[in-house]
């Protein structure tokens, strides 16, 4: 099964369907690789499968697809953060190695989001230290823009705005102070959001001034 430009409702139709997450997110995380330099980290399997439980966990013993969904909206549903947000137990790069710690507590976005169903899948590539509006200044590679390899990405959320675009994962975390998010969503061709200021805590992020940012492919996966 391609799951490749898959929307948040098209993720929830197929476990509507009866698929099941541990199957096509084992899938997706299998087609993935640090090779793609949008990527800066991927969880492994063990990982996968912890949050699978947790995910399991949460939704009891509903009675109906339609319940399941009201009590977890993102039920199952990847998605990618930028290597700037911290995710318990991942490292935080910012695209600086020498910088790199193991984050001890996960960002306020990344709890509320799996609090919601929703499952990363893995970190990926930005401008060193969000600083930067192209998506080359890194040394994990610089991040081509999707219709193009001759053309930038956008910055300094590249790699998220990369994989969104290229239909890997529905939605992708970011972040943006002057133009971060938006310049690569709209040098890929798809929506970003930047939330308004103090609208969602910036808690859990190396830097107060960027603020949180989604990335997606469409209006309705941002309503979301």
């Amino acid at each position: 099964m391609n799951m490749f430009g898959w929307t948040i409702e098209d993720w929830l139709l197929a476990y509507r369907c009866g698929l099941k997450p541990s199957d096509l997110l084992s899938k997706l995380l299998d087609q993935q690789s640090l090779s793609d330099v949008a990527w800066i980290y991927l969880i492994d399997h063990a990982h996968l499968e912890r949050q699978l439980a947790e995910l399991d966990s949460r939704h009891g013993d509903v009675a109906n697809c339609d319940e399941l969904f009201s009590v977890l909206p993102l039920y199952g549903v990847p998605f990618a953060v930028k290597d700037n947000i911290d995710i318990e137990g991942l490292p935080t790069t910012a695209a600086c190695p020498e910088f790199a710690y193991k984050a001890t507590k996960s960002a306020f976005v990344i709890e509320r989001l799996t609090a919601a169903g929703a499952i990363v899948i893995g970190k990926t590539n930005l401008d060193q230290f969000a600083c930067g509006l192209v998506g080359i200044h890194s040394p994990y590679g610089a991040v081509p823009n999707t219709f193009n390899s001759k053309y930038i990405s956008g910055g300094s959320s590249s790699g998220s705005a990369s994989v969104v675009a290229r239909g890997i994962v529905p939605f992708a975390l970011g972040s943006d102070t002057a133009g971060s998010g938006r310049i690569p969503a709209g040098l890929n061709n798809i929506v970003g959001l930047k939330p308004t200021p103090g609208a969602i805590s910036g808690s859990g992020k190396w830097t107060y001034i960027c603020l949180r940012y989604l990335i997606q492919q469409n209006l309705p996966d941002g309503r979301k």
